[in-house]
């Protein structure tokens, strides 16, 4: 059988791209895998193949490693496409979206997905994603995309909208790793978990949400779930001490379902937590402000050391991560039915929310690709909450669609945390403050005019 070929845009992401290559490698029909990967930090695309190749050799597979700086290279004749950029990175783009915001008092958590943060990564991101589907379309047309970049439900509909016959699917860890925390909060084994959870990215909802019994029959767990909050014994404490999940666990209360996405997320994606004034609900909550420029501070820092560690190392430790590239792979190629959790279009899928939004569905993959199962209605209080996050996706996508500036406000005036703290004033002011601080890394015709001198 023939050998895959997988390109990596953005390889220079060597954590993430270790963990995709080391998933890749240990599954038997893909160990001669040839590697591509491009970048284009001369210096992160160096230390990635060093660590692609020790996994190579660590694994004792024949698999080839080569690396790019021309992106249109890189993708010719590539049968899979994994993408996982940043544009702008920490500095100066994250920077911006949280500090410009803090001058009208709004304050964030990760800022990736949704608000005026996700609306910036937006615009900043999708002209680029663009760009790989042109060339895709000139020289890997049936490559199949795996798109790991937020804001994800922006960037899904975003492709579908303009390159309707890319392959493509958003892939997100959110739905298996809150299935374990959630095993891990009740002391069941994960393996003895089954569940059903559908929406979009980052506010999707376990239908179900079951534990296998001795007989085969499953018993549902939400009721063990809402007295293990109300009792105190969940959440269990999670590996980020700043961030005690809280909300989910609050909203599952009210809304009868738990969400996929963490808590420092889904604060941000409502109006009800993060209230100028309201200290005691941000403490009572443990909503942790500014989290992801902490996280961006301690991974930078992290790197410094683990990157010479790589270098240095014969072998590096494989571990099976928790990501679904490496079985859409083997299920493409081979032809071995897997099933996954993908953003795509709608189409039909989720029956009371937009056909041409980007959802969050379980999937079924084999040789003839990524395909969608079909959901139904959701429960209304769950489409209504996730219609004001679709809100804001659709006028952001409209904007880069249509290159009408307007619905870059329009997209911030719907935003339902951004609408609870600033009046529409605030909200026209802090868009143009964060246009301007961008600059170049957003699109021309997005930008602000330049100012005319006065003589």
């Amino acid at each position: 059988m023939a050998n895959p070929k997988i390109t990596f845009i953005g390889a220079g992401s060597s954590v993430f791209m270790k963990n995709i290559v080391g998933d890749i490698l240990q599954r038997e029909a893909l160990t001669g895998a040839e590697i591509r990967l491009m970048d284009i930090n001369p210096q992160r695309l160096e230390e990635s193949a060093i660590i692609a190749g020790k996994l190579v050799n660590t694994l004792g597979v024949p698999a080839t490693v080569k690396t790019f700086s021309n992106q249109r290279e890189a993708l010719d004749g590539t049968n899979f496409v994994v993408v996982c950029f940043q544009i702008g990175g920490y500095e100066p783009s994250t920077v911006v979206d949280f500090e410009v915001p803090k001058k009208y008092n709004l304050r964030q958590t990760i800022a990736d997905t949704l608000g005026v943060g996700g609306i910036m990564r937006g615009l900043r991101t999708v002209p680029h994603l663009w760009s790989i589907c042109e060339d895709m379309l000139e020289v890997a047309p049936e490559a199949v995309m795996l798109q790991y970049v937020n804001p994800m439900a922006i960037n899904t509909w975003a492709i579908a909208e303009k390159y309707p016959t890319i392959k493509q699917v958003g892939l997100c860890h959110s739905v298996q790793g809150t299935a374990m925390e959630l095993a891990h909060d009740l002391d069941i084994p994960y393996t003895e978990i089954r569940y059903r959870s559908a929406g979009i990215n980052h506010m999707a909802f376990y239908l179900k949400f079951e534990h296998r019994q001795p007989d085969g029959s499953y018993r549902d767990l939400y009721p063990d779930l809402v007295r293990a909050y109300r009792e105190g014994r969940a959440p269990k404490p999670t590996w980020n001490p700043r961030c005690p999940n809280k909300v989910r666990y609050e909203m599952l209360t009210r809304l009868g379902y738990f969400v996929t996405e963490s808590s420092e997320h889904f604060a941000e994606y409502t109006p009800y937590f993060i209230k100028e004034g309201r200290e005691d609900i941000i403490e009572k909550f443990g909503i942790p402000l500014d989290e992801y420029p902490k996280r961006c501070v301690e991974q930078i820092q992290k790197w410094k050391s683990t990157s010479e560690e790589y270098r240095k190392a014969n072998t590096i430790e494989v571990k099976q991560s928790k990501e679904y590239a490496s079985e859409i792979v083997n299920s493409v190629w081979t032809g071995e039915p897997g099933v996954i959790y993908g953003n795509v279009r709608n189409n039909g899928v989720i029956t009371n929310l937009p056909f041409n939004a980007a959802v969050e569905v379980p999937c079924l993959v084999d040789a003839s690709g990524i395909q969608p199962t079909y959901i139904g209605d959701l429960p209304p209080q769950l489409t209504a909450l996730i219609r004001t996050n679709i809100n804001v996706q659709e006028l952001t996508v409209a904007a880069l669609m249509t290159e009408n500036k307007e619905h870059i406000y329009h997209a911030a005036m719907m935003d339902p945390h951004t609408a609870a703290e600033l009046d529409l004033e605030q909200i026209w002011n802090l868009t143009d403050d964060l246009l301007a601080a961008h600059g170049d890394w957003i699109p021309a015709w997005a930008r602000p005019a330049k100012q005319q001198r006065v003589a």
